[in-house]
């Protein structure tokens, strides 16, 4: 029997959400996918444009009133400082048009090279390190399904038992062979399936991922279990011996006194890698978001080739995504660096190719802009950004210092926000435009395993939001743009598709039409692998197009090889307990979803995890003399947050954890700092020092779970 969810739509058309029998989730979905139909009809969804009047309200208006607003005074701060003074916001939850679109009206219509996503708080530094070793990044480049017959899964920083329920399925042959190994300072709900034999649960101190792994590399080349045949034969000469000398300095007394993790763990974990096939190596965000995230990242795709993994049937290395189009979001222009089909911005030939599709000239088009922490870092400055639009993200909430982001925010001249609801973001926008969100349109979306979904609608658009393919192109023809903007989200596919072709992510033999007939697509999927004939093709066939598994002959770098990358790990100073200061570490609960905007307006979800909890060892807790359910504080210079406690005996004594989905009092990123990897630009999301105290008075309740700010708007605003 299949779960079957009900919404209201508009007009009392109904919403039902039902588990599809799809590869990669078999029919299941996790909570947030089963209440989904009910954001589309949250009290206070956006359904009319929102202009801020002279006294500080946001009040209703026309589309045309709202966008002559956006087009006239994008128009007069760009004659007064220059294109580069607006800037561009996108978000990882965009179709691959809207992304794309989105990247096409920087570049120009705005003529600004200041774009870039909230991706780069997700997927950056395994992006950059997956470029630099394989030459291409895409999460997994294997179907997910090939995890069903793993013998052992070196799982670092994820917890997918909350993040994505659905993988578990994929995970239940490698702990029925005691296989899996989670790699995790808290005993998160994915270690806990460690227990019982399934596998291995390794709790490093935070931060020193890097030198746990390179201890792992250093055990196996020690004891002779590198695959010496594969490394010559795919990988550039005189890596391997750059690697040895690279890891020479980290022999597991070394590793275990800074990692904490014992001697005879690191060698059972090094022993289980390299015991035979079916071995996968997996990344997640909690190694990822650091300052040196792409040399981690890197370390383990190290460690994975030493082994011989990546490319060999039945085994491989990749990376969990964390958003809806996290993979596709990234691919087509959306970063501050790329051009579409993941082409470098730098490139010449690659902006001949894009400016042709363009119908513009490759001089035209702005170089690299600035990474997000950067770029919201310049708001204020000189030469700065003075306007900025902002299509799905939250950043109030999503960004490291968000109160220095919010703070900088109120002084832009220009604030446009494309949403579905009020977000904290969109309450401070001078301009706040109503969109469309998943039932209400079409397009595509590229999951994790790199193969491209069709979206389709259906139901209408809530009151008179429309897409932000309608929004964008609105703008480019009030701002003169050259090129074609078209607001059919198959057309744009199909000019995505050509801007694409020779590229690293190649769509060129993709279009709506052949996603509707039932193919299973995988990119780079060139024009030469999709033919008319495969239209006709019934909608649940088994046909495959494009490539499900990369690596499999070779790598998309010079003499198609892969490349080992050495890298040295900094020790810095443990965070510990030093002078009753904790580590924080922040991450996801099962219930809620990024930012928290959607999430939190569905009553079932809100009431599952109302508030933001914090939790701490039992004896840690003690040692402050905090107990269960006790209201307190957590701070550092940046700020203050409120919360309330939960004792977790499956947490570091010297950590605490916050998730980071509330806003207001409870956004955990207003502890964070705005730091990040020189290479990727990840900020340093999961490493921040921290004291906890009580909450002493009644003003420090955690039960006041949001500010005015994340409240939501009057319906006569909106209706």
């Amino acid at each position: 029997m299949r779960l079957t969810r009900t919404a209201a739509g508009p007009g009392g058309t109904a919403v039902h959400v039902q588990g599809r029998d799809f590869p990669t989730n078999r029919g299941g979905l996790c909570r947030k996918g089963w209440t989904a139909a009910e954001v589309l009809t949250v009290g206070d969804r956006l359904t009319r444009p929102l202009v801020r009047d002279d006294r500080g309200d946001l009040v209703p208006t026309t589309w045309g009133q709202a966008l002559d607003v956006v087009a006239s005074r994008l128009e007069g701060l760009q004659a007064e400082h220059g294109p580069e003074a607006i800037g561009v916001f996108g978000g990882g939850g965009l179709t691959n048009e809207k992304a794309y679109q989105l990247g096409k009206f920087a570049r120009i219509a705005l003529r600004t090279s200041r774009i870039d996503y909230n991706g780069r708080f997700c997927m950056s530094s395994a992006a950059a390190a997956g470029n630099r070793a394989f030459g291409v990044d895409r999460g997994l480049p294997f179907p997910v399904t090939d995890l069903d017959d793993a013998s052992t899964v070196l799982l670092l920083g994820s917890n997918p038992a909350a993040t994505m329920p659905p993988l578990l399925s994929h995970l239940q042959g490698v702990r029925e062979r005691g296989g899996l190994i989670v790699v995790d300072p808290r005993r998160s709900q994915t270690a806990h399936l460690t227990e019982q034999g399934a596998g291995i649960h390794v709790a490093p101190t935070p931060g020193t991922d890097l030198p746990l792994l390179l201890g792992l590399t250093h055990l196996v080349l020690a004891q002779g279990w590198a695959d010496t045949a594969y490394l010559e034969q795919r990988t550039d000469p005189g890596g391997l011996e750059s690697l040895r000398r690279s890891v020479s300095a980290w022999w597991p007394q070394r590793v275990q006194q800074v990692t904490g993790v014992p001697v005879a763990t690191l060698t059972q974990v090094a022993g289980r890698l390299a015991g035979g096939d079916g071995v996968y190596v997996i990344t997640g965000r909690g190694v990822e978001q650091h300052v040196d995230g792409t040399d981690t990242v890197t370390a383990a795709i190290n460690l994975a080739l030493v082994l011989g993994l990546v490319g060999r049937a039945g085994s491989g290395y990749g990376t969990l995504t964390g958003q809806g189009n996290g993979q596709g979001g990234r691919e087509h222009g959306q970063k501050a660096d790329q051009l579409p089909g993941y082409r470098s911005i730098s490139d010449p030939a690659a902006r001949e190719h894009v400016a042709a599709v363009w119908g513009v000239e490759a001089a035209d088009l702005p170089g690299p802009g600035l990474p997000a922490v950067e770029l919201l870092s310049s708001i204020g400055r000189p030469a700065g950004v003075r306007g900025l639009l902002v299509h799905g993200s939250n950043v109030v909430v999503s960004a490291p210092d968000a109160g220095a982001v919010r703070a900088a925010l109120a002084t832009l001249e220009l604030l446009v926000v494309s949403d579905v609801v009020l977000s904290e973001t969109a309450a401070l926008a001078d301009v706040v435009l109503p969109v469309t969100q998943w039932a209400e349109e079409e397009g595509t979306m590229t999951s994790i395993e790199g193969r491209v979904l069709r979206r389709r609608a259906v139901v209408p658009p809530v009151g008179e939001a429309r897409s932000d393919l309608d929004v964008i192109a609105e703008l480019a023809h009030r701002l003169g743009a050259p090129g074609r903007w078209s607001t059919d989200p198959a057309t744009v596919f199909d000019e995505l598709a050509r801007a694409s072709a020779g590229g690293i992510a190649d769509y060129s033999g993709l279009t709506h039409a052949l996603l509707d007939s039932g193919v299973a697509a995988y990119w780079p999927c060139p024009a030469e692998a999709a033919t008319d004939e495969l239209v006709g093709v019934p909608r649940g066939g088994d046909v495959v197009i494009g490539t499900p598994r990369l690596f499999g002959e070779s790598f998309p770098r010079p003499g198609g090889r892969a490349r080992i990358v050495p890298v040295t790990a900094r020790l810095r100073e443990p965070l510990g307990q030093r002078d009753g200061e904790l580590t924080l570490v922040t991450g996801r609960l099962l219930e809620h979803y990024q930012s928290g905007a959607q999430t939190r307006r569905v009553p079932e979800l809100l009431a599952a995890q109302p508030r933001l909890v914090a939790e701490l060892h039992p004896a840690t807790a003690s040692r402050l003399g905090l107990g269960e359910g006790d209201g307190v504080i957590i701070s550092n210079a940046r700020g203050t947050v409120r919360a309330h406690l939960a004792l977790a005996p499956g947490m570091r004594l010297d950590t605490v954890f916050l998730p980071f989905h509330f806003g207001g009092e409870e956004c955990a990123n207003l502890l964070t700092e705005a730091v990040a990897d020189p290479i990727s630009g990840m900020p340093e999301f999961k490493r921040t020092l921290v004291t906890v105290g009580a909450a002493d008075d009644a003003a420090d309740d955690p039960r006041r779970t949001h500010d005015d700010s994340s409240a939501p708007v009057r319906q006569e605003i909106l209706r």
